[in-house]
C-alpha cells in the first residue's frame, strides 16, 4: 500500500477553505472531504487565523512588528559580514595550505 502524498495548501487557498465554512456555512465535513483534509486540519488553520488576527487588524503600524523587521535586517546584514569575513579567511587559508605544500 502507497502512504499518501501530502498536500500544500497555500494561505489562499487555507483562508478560502476557512471562508467557506466561517461565512458561507457549507459543512465542514463537506469542506474536508473535498478538499481530502481532516476536520483536525481545519481546526489547526482557524485556531491560527484568529491567534493573528491581530496583526492583521492593526493596519501594519504595529511597533512591535516594525521592531523585529529592523532587528532582522540587522542581523542579515551582520550574517552577511560575517559570510564575507570567513569566505576571505578561506581564501588566505587555502593559498596558505598551497604555498606551503609547494616549498
Amino acid at each position: 500500500m502507497e502512504p499518501k502524498k501530502r498536500i500544500r495548501f497555500t494561505v489562499e487557498e487555507k483562508v478560502n477553505i476557512l471562508k467557506q465554512h466561517l461565512l458561507e456555512k457549507k459543512a465542514l465535513s463537506d469542506l474536508c472531504d473535498e478538499n481530502n483534509i481532516h476536520p483536525t486540519m481545519f481546526y489547526r488553520w482557524q485556531k491560527e487565523l484568529f491567534s493573528n488576527a491581530t496583526f492583521a487588524l492593526k493596519n501594519g503600524k504595529d511597533k512591535e512588528i516594525v521592531r523585529w523587521k529592523k532587528k532582522t535586517l540587522e542581523l542579515e546584514e551582520k550574517l552577511t559580514r560575517k559570510n564575507e569575513v570567513l569566505s576571505e579567511l578561506m581564501e588566505e587559508h587555502v593559498a596558505l595550505k598551497k604555498s606551503l605544500g609547494e616549498s
